[in-house]
């Protein structure tokens, strides 16, 4: 064995070292915490590096699907039993005829049914990148959509947020991962906002091709 000799008081760090040291290990600490780990983990980026870096997205999406979970699990049936709401009839006019003989007689006229919107939009994504589009919709009104995605597979998710509603609410209508495309409909549950989620996770730019026609207010790109 090798009789190590203790160090003298000369060679220890003094005090002033050590505080220094502290300080900076603590400087360095609190950067990485605002400008990679909040932006990744809870989508809070005060500084916009976190952005800059694609961070910031990492965290939303986290967000996103721990929201999802959380809801699911606390009540896995709310989705599937919730009643698709439907609009009111409308009740029809009664207009006022003569017949041939002098009597009175009404007789029914449907009022014409709400003009559908129909819109046909594109968007680029880069490796990484992603994006929504969203529809202004108002409660039990339908809308029928498409998408494809040329150039790789994406992931996505289909859900509306209500106006005014809890902070990180949101309704999931269908999501999916790595695939090329999707077609169905949906009938908005609540007066909001109701879209697509888009993630490219592939090395190389995807476009995303989507087709809608329904009875919605305006389109959020």
């Amino acid at each position: 064995m090798f009789n190590t000799p203790l160090p003298t008081v000369n060679e220890l760090p003094s005090t002033r070292r050590l505080l220094r040291s502290t300080v900076i290990a603590i400087l360095v600490a609190a950067g990485l915490l605002v400008t990679v780990v909040m932006p990744s983990e809870y989508a809070i980026d005060p500084t916009g590096v976190g952005r800059t870096l694609g961070l910031t997205q990492m965290g939303e999406l986290k967000l996103v699907l721990a929201q999802e979970a959380l809801a699911e699990a606390a009540a896995p049936q709310t989705a599937a039993s919730a009643p698709t709401a439907t609009s009111a009839p409308v009740p029809a006019q009664q207009v006022a005829q003569v017949d041939p003989i002098d009597k009175p007689v009404t007789k029914p006229v449907t009022a014409p049914a709400p003009a559908l919107k129909t819109n046909q939009m594109s968007v680029t994504l880069k490796p990484g990148e992603g994006t929504e589009i969203k529809l202004e919709m108002l409660k039990g009104k339908t809308v029928s959509y498409e998408w494809t995605a040329t150039g790789g597979l994406v992931n996505y998710d289909t859900h509306g947020e209500p106006y005014n509603g809890e902070k990180g609410y949101f309704h999931s209508y269908n999501k999916g991962k790595q695939v090329e495309g999707h077609k169905g409909q949906f009938t908005a549950l609540f007066d909001g906002t109701h879209g697509w989620f888009w993630r490219n996770r592939s090395n190389k730019d995807v476009t995303i091709s989507l087709n809608t026609t329904g009875d919605y207010l305006s389109v959020k790109q």
